[in-house]
């Protein structure tokens, strides 16, 4: 489950969540990721300051480190593999900086929860490793959180994914599963955790075959012997590596970051959907920060069906918890009465009012998806808009779209996902690669492509890419029309009345001459408006 494949690799792959300014004292500096990672957050780090650096100090009271220090649990082992990644860290000390700040959130309840269940305090560390503490990581393997979990793996250990909600994300849904799934391997493999740490990585069942395989040839079967894949060869002795930099810092040169000794968050129940906006408000704290503590919510409210927690600051937990008892949980989001168009789809509606089609046929008690002309939906509708979400699934992928660069020569387009489609026939048919087409949106190779998802293509094709252009060229006379197909239209009349080709219009909307088009549907249409 490692999203990282060695640590030259993570420092070139790290992304500043919030807080970083205070830590540096300097903006920040935009730095662009590897084409093969796909990372579903800004790809921005901290400028290193080594005055700041050298003011933390690791002895001071209530600090976390001498506490999980106590509870380290791997047995002692010297391999050159581990040297090597103490060699690094001791080289790149900002790189512990970051990681650390990053983590203080989490830091203390993944401690709690070890002791807890009496397991090594260097398991704590292991976020580091797989996902560098960012919560919204996210890897082309469909790795996911801070413990980068896969969907189906995720889904095993109880992790709810959808529209509104990624359990993978969640600090303290994933954690548990992250320890349960730990703890099983330890139970499998014979209670050696560098064994376990290995399944972890490359799966049960690829370890157990290079185990049967070493003990066929009569070879030794503990995890230095075995013939593994490189990540996972690399993967235990990082862990053991930094374990061993956090254990004696002054003696590799390192002054870690202290991390309070003291929970930083807590768990309150909610009852019932609430705008993250009005949440954030409620608890006097900048809305990122309560996305950080709570990345596993997708949009901009909690899922209608739970879960009903939210993880607030030690500090603010009490006036919330004040604030939310005085709400009904119908003014915990507002609400829109809309009224049924013709052309109108549940679909279509969900999409245009940031919510599910679930939540409509909940919040409406229809059983289908049919509706009709003049029917009034009601809505829960977001009290901000869309950018003060800034750590919405919707803004992270806008940001990754609009940071998305092709090779020299390529344009920008827009494409819209049609049903039947697949990354392997789009970029077939745009002359790119899979890979570059899902690291471009933020996404990997499996994920489910949706009907009438915007992808953003670069593409050397210029029929394509010259049909979008105009639409970013505020000098030009053409003009990008969104047009509502309407009762007895043909793709023919709807060009004739805008006095473009018929071809044109099929370029633009990626159709074919033989589709269908129905009322309701959009098409984009780049129209003269001199007339001429």
């Amino acid at each position: 489950m490692n999203f990282f494949k060695n640590p030259v690799v993570i420092a070139f792959s790290l992304l500043s969540i919030s807080g970083c300014s205070a830590l540096t004292g300097q903006p920040k500096t935009a730095f662009s990721l590897p084409a093969s990672v796909s990372i579903d957050v800004a790809d921005e780090y901290c400028v290193y300051d080594p005055n700041l650096h050298r003011d933390y100090q690791v002895a001071d009271l209530g600090n976390l480190w001498p506490r999980l220090r106590e509870g380290y649990g791997f047995p002692e082992v010297d391999n050159e593999r581990i040297q090597t990644y103490v060699d690094w860290y001791k080289r790149h000390p900002h790189y512990l900086d970051r990681v650390i700040e990053r983590g203080s959130r989490y830091l203390y309840h993944i401690v709690s929860e070890l002791e807890a269940r009496d397991m090594p305090l260097e398991l704590a560390l292991l976020p580091i490793v797989e996902s560098a503490f960012d919560p919204f990581a996210y890897s082309h393997g469909r790795a996911a959180g801070l413990w980068q979990f896969v969907p189906a793996t995720g889904r095993y250990y109880g992790l709810e994914q959808n529209w509104w909600y990624d359990g993978r994300r969640d600090i303290t849904a994933s954690t548990e599963a992250a320890l349960t799934y730990l703890s099983r391997l330890h139970a499998r493999f014979d209670q050696d955790w560098f064994l376990a740490l290995a399944a972890y990585n490359t799966g049960g069942g690829n370890l157990n075959r290079s185990i049967r395989r070493n003990a066929r040839a009569g070879q030794p079967t503990d995890f230095w012997s075995l013939q593994l894949p490189r990540e996972t060869r690399n993967y235990v002795p990082q862990l053991i590596a930094l374990a061993r930099v956090v254990a004696d810092p002054e003696a590799h040169g390192v002054t870690l970051r202290p991390v309070a000794n003291e929970p930083y968050f807590a768990q309150i129940p909610v009852d019932s959907q609430i705008d993250l906006a009005q949440a954030a408000e409620m608890a006097e704290i900048d809305i990122d920060e309560l996305y950080l503590l709570n990345p596993g919510h997708n949009r901009w409210a909690t899922d209608p069906d739970g879960p009903h927690t939210l993880l607030i600051p030690i500090e603010k937990s009490d006036v919330f918890t004040q604030r939310l008892a005085q709400l009904t949980p119908e003014q915990r989001v507002s609400w829109t009465r809309y009224e049924v168009k013709s052309g109108d789809s549940l679909i279509a509606i969900a999409q245009r009012h940031r919510t599910s089609v679930g939540t409509l046929q909940s919040v409406n008690d229809l059983n289908g998806h049919l509706i009709r002309v003049g029917q009034t939906l009601m809505i829960p509708t977001a009290t901000q808009p869309d950018e003060h979400y800034a750590y919405s699934a919707d803004q992270r992928l806008e940001r990754q779209q609009n940071r998305a660069r092709g090779a020299d020569g390529s344009q920008r387009i827009e494409y819209t996902v049609r049903s039947g489609d697949s990354f392997w026939r789009i970029a077939r048919k745009h002359g790119v690669t899979v890979a570059a087409l899902t690291n471009w949106n933020g996404m990997a190779p499996k994920d489910r492509l949706m009907p009438g998802q915007k992808l953003v293509i670069w593409t050397r094709n210029q029929a394509l890419a010259n049909a979008q252009s105009p639409a970013f060229n505020s000098r030009s006379t053409t003009r990008r029309v969104n047009y509502r197909v309407r009762q007895g239209d043909s793709i023919a009349r709807i060009a004739n009345r805008f006095n473009v080709s018929v071809s044109d219009v099929l370029n633009w909307n990626q159709v074919s001459e033989n589709n269908y088009i129905h009322p309701g549907q959009s098409l984009t249409l780049f129209v003269n408006v001199t007339g001429n």
